[in-house]
C-alpha cells in the first residue's frame, strides 16, 4: 500500500517524516485517517464549570462520563501510563492515559499520536494527588493527525511576522493571543448592542464604488469586466450613510471594511474595521457625550474599570474627559505663542525654528494639522477631544456657526492615538459642490487622496438631509487600546504582510 501523498511544497524535516511515517502505518492497519464521526458532549471549560469544585470523594460518585475533543498539548510519559492536556476552544483539561484501562490496542495506538494530534477522549473524572481535576481516558480516538510539530518557544520568536503569518499556529500556542481576538469580538458585539438600544438601524452599503469619497485617503482600484469600468474600494462608507439619512433612515450604523491604498505600520493596515454612525437632528456635541458614553459600557464590561493599563500608562476613562483646540493643543505641547501661529507667517516661522518636517508650502489649516501632529498628537495620553478643525481639512463637515474658517468636528485621542472621527455634518448641496470643486483643485494637482465630485451626492443634498452628526471609530485601535496591544498586527487576525519569496 502506498505511502500518503504530501505536498511537494512543504519543507522535509526528520520530525515531519516521522510524523507521516505513523500516518502510513495508520492507514495501513485500517485505522480511519480523517474521521468526522465523533460528537464530543461539551468544553473543557464546561466540564471544569460543572465539577471543578466537587472533592476527590465527590467525584466518585460522578456516573458522567464526559466526551471532549481537542488538540493534544504537553504529553508526559510514563511507561505504561501518560498525562497529557487536551485543548479545545473552553480551555484545557488533563487527561490520564493507562495502558490497562485502553487495552494492549488502545494504548498502542495512543502511542503513535504527538503534541498537536486532535484527538476525542471519553472518560471519567478524579483528581491527581497534587489535586488537579483530570479525565482518566476510557478511550481515546485519532481525528486529525498534526504532520508538523508544534514550536516550543514560538511566544519568544525574534521574528514576530513569522507568528502572524502563520496565525493559526500563533492561535494554537499562545492563549493571550486567543484572548484578544475573543475580546475583539466581544467588543464588536459589545457595539452593536449599544447602537441597537439607543434606536440604531445596522446596514450595508457599498464595498465597491464608482467615486471614491468620505475621507481624504488614496483609494485601490479595481476593474469590473461586464461593465468595463474602473471601480475603487471603498476607502470609508460616509457618502452612502448619509443618502441614508436622506431617505428617511435618521440613526444609522455601519461596522464595515474600510481600505486605504497607504502605508504599513503599528498603526496601520490597508484593509481595516470602522464603526461608523450617523445620527439625525444632532451635532458633534451630542456625539462626544454619545462616545464619552460607548467607551465606558465597553470598559466596565471588558476591564470592570475605568482605569486602563495601556503601556507604560494609566488610562482613566472617567467623564467628562479633557478638550482641546489645535491651536491650544500646539501652545501647550510645542511651546508656541498662539497669536504667532494663527496667521500663515507665523505658523510657518514657528515650524522652520522648531525644524519640524511639514510641508510650508501648503494652506494654512493644512499646515496647523502637520504641526499639531508633530508637536502634540503623541502627547495626548489621557483621553481628549480634539476641535477647532479648519475647513481646508474638513470637506464634508458642517461649519461653525461664529467662525466660518473652522468647522464643528472632533478627532478623539487616547494614548498619543486617534480613534475616532466626528462632526456635525455638511448639509448644503451648494457649499458642499464648492467644496468637492476646491478638492478636485488639490486632486488635479497631484492629490489622489482628495475627494472627487460625487454628483449622485450632491443631488441627494439637494433633496434635503436633516442637520445631522455623523462619526467613525476605528475598531483595530479600538481593540488595541482595551487590550493593551503595541501594535495593530497584535489584533488582526490576518495582517498583510510582504509576500514571502
Amino acid at each position: 500500500m502506498s505511502k500518503v501523498e504530501h505536498s511537494p511544497l512543504e519543507e522535509a524535516s526528520e520530525q515531519v517524516e516521522v510524523r507521516r511515517q505513523k500516518l502510513t502505518k495508520l492507514k495501513e492497519a485500517g485505522h480511519p485517517l480523517y474521521p468526522n464521526d465523533f460528537n464530543p458532549t461539551g468544553t473543557t471549560a464546561e466540564v471544569l464549570a460543572e465539577f471543578g469544585d466537587l472533592s476527590a470523594a465527590e467525584l466518585t460518585a460522578v456516573s458522567k462520563s464526559p466526551r471532549l475533543a481537542g488538540r493534544i498539548m504537553g504529553v508526559r510519559r510514563m511507561g505504561k501510563a501518560s498525562f497529557f492536556h487536551i485543548q479545545d476552544r473552553g480551555g484545557r483539561l488533563q487527561v490520564y492515559a493507562r495502558k490497562d484501562r485502553l487495552g494492549e490496542s488502545g494504548y498502542a495506538l495512543f502511542q503513535t499520536m504527538d503534541v498537536g494530534d486532535i484527538v476525542g477522549v471519553w472518560g471519567h473524572l478524579f483528581r491527581t494527588k497534587t489535586g488537579e481535576l483530570t479525565m482518566e481516558a476510557e478511550g481515546i480516538r485519532l481525528l486529525t493527525k498534526c504532520l508538523r510539530p508544534l514550536p516550543e518557544k514560538w511566544h519568544g520568536l525574534a521574528d514576530v511576522e513569522a507568528r502572524y503569518r502563520q496565525r493559526y499556529v500563533d492561535l494554537m500556542v499562545n492563549p493571550e493571543v486567543r484572548s484578544i481576538f475573543e475580546k475583539r469580538s466581544r467588543i464588536v458585539r459589545l457595539m452593536r448592542r449599544f447602537f441597537e438600544e439607543r434606536g440604531f438601524l445596522e446596514v450595508e452599503t457599498p464595498m465597491m464604488q464608482a467615486i471614491p469619497g468620505g475621507a481624504e485617503a488614496r483609494p485601490f482600484v479595481t476593474h469590473h469586466n461586464t461593465l468595463n469600468t474602473e471601480l475603487y474600494l471603498r476607502v470609508a462608507p460616509e457618502l452612502f450613510l448619509k443618502r441614508l439619512l436622506v431617505g428617511g433612515f435618521e440613526r444609522v450604523f455601519e461596522l464595515n471594511r474600510s481600505f486605504r491604498n497607504e502605508g504599513i505600520s503599528v498603526r496601520h493596515n490597508p484593509e481595516f474595521t470602522m464603526l461608523e454612525f450617523y445620527q439625525a437632528y444632532a451635532t458633534y456635541e451630542d456625539l462626544i457625550r454619545l462616545t464619552e458614553e460607548l467607551f465606558v459600557a465597553i470598559a466596565e464590561d471588558i476591564s470592570g474599570s475605568l482605569q486602563i493599563p495601556y503601556g507604560e500608562h494609566l488610562i482613566d476613562l472617567k467623564t467628562p474627559w479633557q478638550r482641546l483646540t489645535l491651536k491650544e493643543a500646539v501652545v501647550k505641547y510645542g511651546g508656541a505663542n498662539e497669536q504667532e501661529i494663527s496667521t500663515q507667517e507665523g505658523l510657518q516661522g514657528f515650524a522652520k525654528g522648531q525644524g519640524l518636517p511639514v510641508d510650508l508650502h501648503v494652506p494654512y489649516g493644512n499646515l496647523l494639522v502637520e504641526v499639531f501632529e508633530q508637536v502634540a498628537e503623541s502627547r495626548l495620553i489621557q483621553p481628549t477631544f480634539m476641535t477647532g478643525y479648519p475647513v481646508e481639512v474638513s470637506p464634508l463637515a458642517r461649519k461653525n456657526d461664529l467662525n466660518s474658517a473652522l468647522v464643528d468636528r472632533f478627532e478623539l485621542y487616547i494614548g498619543g492615538r486617534e480613534l475616532a472621527n466626528a462632526f456635525s455634518e455638511l448639509n448644503d448641496p451648494a457649499d458642499q459642490r464648492q467644496r468637492f470643486l476646491r478638492q478636485m483643485e488639490t486632486r488635479n494637482a497631484g492629490d489622489d487622496s482628495a475627494n472627487a465630485i460625487d454628483e449622485d451626492y450632491v443631488r441627494a443634498l439637494e433633496y434635503g438631509m436633516p442637520p445631522a452628526a455623523g462619526e467613525g471609530i476605528g475598531i483595530d485601535r479600538l481593540v488595541m487600546f482595551f487590550t493593551d496591544s503595541p501594535s495593530i498586527r497584535d489584533v488582526i487576525l490576518f495582517p498583510l504582510l510582504r509576500p514571502q519569496r
